[in-house]
């Protein structure tokens, strides 16, 4: 059985570029701790401000926990947002490629 939530938010601009250097912070961190039962991708919309993470987890927990990158950012991303986070559970009804 998986997980997938959507979580979208909009930055305020002067915290735009500290969000995704965090996020790239958070990607480099799984790249090493290789986190089994995870698919995570990250987008930054073109307004440049708006951003929205699809994560996908298998299994029991949440495998993002191990990283403490993602703590750090998680714990401080509310106070980067004028709208947001929200998060919204998604059913997957297709995947080619995923």
């Amino acid at each position: 059985m998986s997980l997938t939530r959507v979580i979208r938010y909009v930055t305020r601009p002067e915290c735009a570029e500290e969000n995704t250097r965090l996020v790239a912070a958070v990607f480099a961190d799984l790249d090493a701790l290789k986190p089994e039962g995870l698919q995570y991708k990250s987008f930054r919309l073109e307004d440049g401000l708006t951003f929205v993470h699809v994560v996908t987890m298998t299994g029991q927990g949440n495998p993002l926990l191990a990283s403490e990158a993602f703590r750090a950012f998680s714990s401080t991303v509310a106070d980067r947002c004028t709208e947001g986070p929200l998060v919204l559970e998604a059913t997957t009804l297709g995947d080619y490629r995923g």
